[in-house]
């Protein structure tokens, strides 16, 4: 709601380097107190390690920009329920894209993928499933996002969480910012383009300070420091869920009705999320202790 809402202003490279450089900015104290207190405890952290997350923020920072602008595009171009659906697809792509590299899914996650997926379809969708411009670029996002959650499922736990994820959102803001200047107005007509911004962030402010403060900084923080322990495929099912807190905070917060359609499809995705997380072999013996 904030991103259709925010680009009712602003271009959609636009809003996403302010949005993820607020998220990046929210972050610095946190990278300095963080830096104070190794310093304090005595923590040499090598040239090696600043450059490792330097380079894992570069990589998951352009790899963001790609995913969060095809999707942002792609809203233009379609609904926002096709939108949800189809990004939703992730949670079938990460469990395939983690067999390249022998990552070993099991069945329940498999089956709480496939209700996942079941239940984006009933929540997100009402009318018929075309495919037209803006899908395709959403789809295309789609793997782009299930490639994110891989990546981060690597570098989260070998880095600092928190300096890899400001790292990662300075870099999507800049690549975002290089985009909005060459794209939507033209070849660096930068007079038009600082005009353009000044409107539209006062015009969009409310959701522009949503989406960076707390859809980047707080939620793209807490998944970089979640997924340090978590397996990408149960990573995916449990993101997967904002489909479903999103129509259940316009129903609450909003006045908006939830047809039966819809709170069954907000079903399934729960369901799906708990399956792939609720060990249903209580009888295994557990491993001996050391």
């Amino acid at each position: 709601m904030a991103q259709r809402a925010g680009m009712e202003h602003l271009g959609p490279f636009t809003f996403n380097a302010v949005r993820f450089a607020l998220g990046g900015i929210v972050l610095l104290p946190l990278v300095m107190i963080r830096g104070r207190r190794d310093a304090a405890a005595g923590s040499n952290r090598s040239s090696t390690g600043t450059k490792g997350i330097f380079q894992g923020g570069l990589a998951a920072g352009l790899v963001l920009f790609a995913g969060a602008s095809l999707q942002q595009t792609g809203i233009v171009y379609t609904t926002a329920g096709k939108a949800g659906f189809i990004t939703g697809l992730y949670v079938i792509i990460v469990p395939l894209a983690g067999l390249l590299w022998k990552q070993r899914t099991g069945a329940q996650t498999w089956l709480g993928a496939v209700l996942a997926v079941a239940g984006l379809y009933f929540l997100s969708l009402s009318g018929r499933l075309g495919v037209a411009r803006g899908d395709l670029l959403v789809l295309l996002g789609a793997f782009l996002w299930a490639g994110h959650v891989h990546l981060i499922g690597c570098l989260s736990p070998r880095t600092d969480p928190i300096r890899l994820a400001c790292c990662q959102f300075l870099v999507c803001s800049a690549a975002s910012l290089l985009a909005a200047m060459i794209m939507e107005t033209g070849a660096f007509q930068t007079g038009a383009f600082q005009t353009v911004t000044v409107r539209g962030l006062r015009a969009a402010v409310i959701p522009i300070l949503y989406a960076g403060l707390l859809s980047t900084g707080v939620a793209y923080t807490l998944q970089v420091i979640a997924q340090r322990r978590a397996h990408p495929s149960h990573a995916a099912i449990i993101l997967s869920l904002e489909a479903a807190f999103a129509a259940l905070g316009g129903w609450l917060m909003l006045g908006e009705v939830l047809s039966r359609r819809e709170l069954f499809g907000c079903l399934l995705m729960l369901t799906g999320m708990l399956l792939s997380q609720i060990d249903l072999r209580p009888w295994r013996t557990p491993p001996a202790a050391e």
